[in-house]
């Protein structure tokens, strides 16, 4: 039977590798009903005139515009609006949730609510709505099908222990434990991060990834927002969530038993391996890859997170472990601090001060709706944007 995929985000890296994994499987296997992008509207045109959709949504109005005189094989939505109208009429058998930020959740909630099975790369959906979302899917017995990964590395092996769940109470896993690249900086000192650039910050050693999360991997945020989501996802409690930094990325997450054994997912850094999974899911499908080969491999090695240079951890777990809205004002300032590092008005390190900052000045409260959520998102970045002006 025909899997109807509706894929968000389809012009990033994982919405294209996506898209190659979809070629590669058998005629028949996948029907791209739906597409979307940001503003990179000519390739979501092309791939629109490739796979025969008949609707595309971009989330800038300007892009929009200019696909809609471009392309007229088919109908040309724009932003929030058109994303969830997308999501509700597409008649999809699967979401694929690519988008960067937390203009994610918007959709992922749509999804959801619509029982519709969703294969999640969008962390920030349960960044920022974590609690929200997982009863939201337990509510109409949809399934979130984790993309990263690491989370699709844990989720794999927590299924293979027979578990949906981890942590305490929760059968024989442990501990779940997170590996890092420890990204373009690892072993630097703050001293010596002071006056790195962009470019030096984008220049990641193992992945090949779009702008924002490439940063996000300097500043080991992205590790920290990756804790939040595996608390959510696996039901496990925050002082059972570690972190490794492993440069060679080859173990992608370990589990630890409660007979002090340890279970661990290894495979070449190529995110086609985790994407495959989730589209083809229950099943595991062949792909083109270069086998593991440990001794050629020769060596893995691991080391300690550095939580005092790379604060973003820190102030992840923290915002974690605090709850409500919390990291929804962590991750609305981490996205306008960024943004202000690529255009050049703060420093690297200003990127964790900018946030820090934020969580100082914003109220932080319980979530009773996604309104809320909303809300809180828009006071923060105000915040950090205030935030930002001050130190450019």
């Amino acid at each position: 039977m025909t899997k109807r995929v509706l894929i968000l985000g389809s012009t990033g890296s994982i919405g294209t590798q996506a898209l190659d994994v979809v070629d590669a499987a058998p005629e028949g296997t996948f029907e791209i009903v739906g597409l979307a992008a940001g503003r990179n509207w000519s390739p979501l045109v092309a791939q629109a005139e490739r796979y025969g959709v008949d609707r595309i949504v971009l989330g800038d109005a300007d892009a929009a515009s200019r696909a809609a005189e471009a392309w007229t094989g088919g109908e040309v939505l724009h932003g929030p609006e058109g994303l969830v109208r997308l999501v509700l009429e597409s008649d999809a058998d699967l979401v694929l949730n690519a988008l960067v930020g937390a203009a994610g959740l918007g959709p992922t909630v749509a999804a959801l609510g619509e029982g519709i099975d969703l294969a999640l790369a969008n962390k920030e959906s349960l960044v920022v709505g974590g609690e929200l979302v997982m009863q939201l899917a337990e509510a109409t017995g949809a399934r979130i099908l984790p993309v990263d990964s690491e989370h699709s590395a844990l989720w794999q092996l927590i299924h293979a222990e027979g578990q949906t769940r981890a942590g305490t109470g929760h059968g024989s896993i442990e501990r779940l434990v997170l590996t890092a690249s420890g990204g373009p900086f690892r072993g630097r000192t703050a001293a010596d991060l002071a006056d790195v650039g962009v470019e030096q910050a984008l220049d990641h050693p193992t992945w090949a990834m779009g702008g924002k999360i490439t940063i996000d991997s300097a500043t080991l945020m992205n590790k920290g927002l990756e804790v939040i989501e595996a608390h959510h996802l696996f039901g496990t409690p925050y002082e059972r969530i570690d972190v490794v930094v492993h440069p060679q990325s080859i173990i992608h997450s370990y589990v630890t038993l409660n007979d002090g054994a340890a279970l661990a997912h290894l495979g070449h850094p190529d995110m086609r391996a985790p994407i495959s999974y989730a589209l083809h899911h229950p099943d595991r499908a062949p792909l083109k890859m270069r086998p593991l080969d440990l001794a050629e491999v020769g060596a893995l090695t691991f080391e300690r997170a550095d939580e005092q240079t790379f604060r973003c951890l820190h102030l992840a777990r923290e915002a974690g472990r605090a709850g409500g809205t919390a990291p929804c004002v962590l991750n609305a300032a981490n996205e306008i601090a960024v943004h202000a590092f690529l255009a050049g008005r703060i420093g690297f390190l200003e990127i964790a001060a900018v946030v820090e900052s934020t969580l100082d000045t914003v109220d932080v409260g319980a979530v009773h709706a996604f309104e809320t959520l909303y809300a809180a998102d828009r006071v923060a970045r105000e915040t950090a944007a205030a935030l930002v002006d001050q130190r450019a």
